[in-house]
């Protein structure tokens, strides 16, 4: 049978010839040339002829040669961009939660807040590492017993399952950078003799978890709160405990003011510890700034 066309007579071809390799091929170069190290190549890993490396006196560990490093050599990976400004919440467990109540390190009959979790000398954060508060983790939530009302920054759904399922109460709460300086070290901050600042509200986008119900922020409705208790409740299935015939409802439905950094002391008093007062404003124009 007679081939029809050109392309016919290449594919019968092809068919006859043997598989292309190593040994068939010619006018390819197979070795190639080693690169040394360095941004210029070469065995001398970008050093010059004379001086350091010719005596031994090699490079540190990573030394590169040349006037522009990697770093600046790489593109940026915009999916860092504002990394570095993003807000940290250094973990606490229920595990060290339940430990630190067993050593008397917390007392489950006061209101827990950041305060005293800092005072425990075990949970620690720095304003200047933009630590924005405590993140309760739910590690340890199946041995966690205790009764208590803490307030923290961040959590989980689980979290709250676990503190209510004991009787508790739990809020989450934002703190400035100033008012986190406050908190951190009251004595310290005491000693500058100024005024305790008013606590900021949350950024543009902390609003929404900290008016959510369900994450029980400090800025949410209370009656909302209260139905999200119930529906909690039945999601994981347990009974959940009237707070109005609790004989510790007071200390379960203790709650700071949105601009207070501590339990009983407001913004704008001054402590003085060597004479053991406390100083009020009195103008009218100080009492506004520090209320509203």
């Amino acid at each position: 049978m007679a081939l029809r066309s050109g392309a016919d007579q290449a594919l019968s071809l092809i068919r006859t010839l043997p598989r292309v390799a190593h040994d068939n091929i010619r006018g390819i170069q197979l070795k190639l040339k080693k690169r040394g190290r360095g941004q210029y190549g070469g065995r001398r890993h970008g050093f010059p002829h004379k001086g350091g490396f010719q005596r031994m006196n090699y490079g540190k560990l990573g030394y590169e040669s040349g006037t522009c490093p990697f770093y600046l050599r790489i593109p940026m990976e915009p999916y860092y961009k504002n990394h570095h400004l993003k807000r940290q919440y250094p973990p606490v467990s229920l595990q060290q939660l339940q430990m630190l109540i067993d050593t008397n390190r917390l007392n489950p009959e006061d209101p827990i807040d950041i305060t005293a979790l800092s005072n425990t000398q075990i949970c620690y954060f720095d304003p200047l590492k933009r630590h924005y508060g405590f993140n309760l983790t739910d590690e340890g939530m199946d041995m966690f017993c205790a009764k208590i009302n803490i307030e923290v920054q961040w959590t989980t759904e689980a979290v709250i399952a676990a503190i209510e399922k004991n009787g508790g109460t739990l809020t989450t709460a934002y703190y400035d950078i100033d008012s986190l300086f406050a908190a951190r070290d009251p004595l310290q901050f005491f000693k500058h003799g100024v005024p305790i600042p008013k606590r900021m509200l949350p950024p543009e986008d902390a609003i929404e978890y900290y008016s959510d119900p369900k994450f029980r922020g400090y800025l949410a409705d209370p009656d909302l709160v209260a139905e999200e208790r119930l529906v909690l409740a039945q999601k994981y299935g347990y009974t959940l405990p009237d707070l109005n015939t609790d004989p510790k409802r007071g200390l379960l439905l203790m709650r700071k003011d949105p601009r207070q950094i501590f339990f009983g002391l407001s913004p704008g008093w001054v402590i003085n510890l060597r004479d053991k007062c406390i100083l009020k404003p009195k103008d009218v124009t100080l009492r506004d700034y520090y209320n509203n």
